[in-house]
């Protein structure tokens, strides 16, 4: 299954289909799956979203399209009672409970919302993720609007979304807060580092950092996994592989203090 993280690290941002990616990186836990019944599961969510909402222009409408078929007749809605549970960040498992995390119920969100020709990105919080949906474009078109799909697919305001980033510590606690939208490759580190925070909180330190391999495999540009990566395998007592993740991780990285870090690290290591 290697090859399947290298071609998604290879693959155009624009060309990544979220919810098909995220059922591939799920697949590597569920090797003996059978996907099509998931594939299957996405491609009616779509059918049912065009004839709830075919003809929405408006974010409003569309917006409410979305939480009818996702949370109303599909059943989708975050997972307030096993929040930690790993099953919530693996999309297969998602589509099994129909409990999630913020991260992959938003998946299935845009997913859904781009396969019937619809703008949706996923908003990147602190601790939380949103879904922003925009309207046709038309002359007088309302403006987007944001939904959390772990509500099933409630709107946020303003003021929630200022509420949501104080309470982080990185917002204001009034105003018009502005979040950046989140890139599809982006979307999968997220889906991932959810898993691996949670296998090293549980004492799964070799779980954990076999979730890191997939991410520098996926998505070799994102420093932070090289670095958690080598921190797992030192760890591992594997030094010459913490040697190459941080060799790598020196190769992308152009940041000069974060490239003295990596070295000084480098120059601790043991000789092998």
């Amino acid at each position: 299954m290697s090859e399947e993280l290298i071609r998604l690290g290879l693959v155009d941002e624009e060309d990544i289909v979220l919810d098909e990616a995220a059922l591939t990186l799920a697949l590597l836990d569920h090797p003996d799956t059978d996907l099509e019944p998931y594939r299957d599961l996405l491609a009616d969510i779509a059918v049912r979203l065009d004839a709830v909402g075919g003809d929405a222009a408006t974010a409003e409408d569309r917006a409410a399209a979305l939480a009818s078929v996702l949370a109303g007749e599909f059943g989708f809605i975050g997972d307030q009672d096993s929040y930690d549970d790993p099953d919530n960040a693996d999309l297969i498992r998602v589509i099994d409970r129909r409990r999630g995390l913020p991260v992959s119920l938003s998946i299935l969100h845009v997913a859904a919302a781009r396969r019937v020709g619809w703008r949706a990105d996923l908003l990147d919080l602190p601790g939380h993720v949103l879904v922003l949906i925009a309207g046709d474009g038309a002359p007088g078109d309302d403006a987007p609007v944001i939904v959390d799909p772990f509500h099933g697919g409630a709107r946020v305001g303003a003021e929630q979304l200022a509420a949501l980033l104080t309470a982080f510590g990185n917002g204001r606690a009034s105003g018009a807060p502005t979040v950046g939208t989140m890139p599809n490759r982006a979307v999968l580190i997220r889906l991932l580092l959810n898993q691996a925070t949670r296998a090293e909180r549980g004492g799964k330190g070799r779980r954990a950092l076999h979730l890191y391999r997939r991410m520098t495999l996926m998505a070799p540009a994102y420093g932070h996994a090289w670095w958690e990566q080598a921190r797992l395998e030192l760890v591992d007592g594997d030094v010459p592989a913490a040697r190459r993740s941080l060799s790598a991780m020196l190769e992308i990285t152009r940041e000069p203090e974060l490239r003295q870090r990596i070295s000084d690290t480098l120059q601790s290591l043991p000789a092998a």
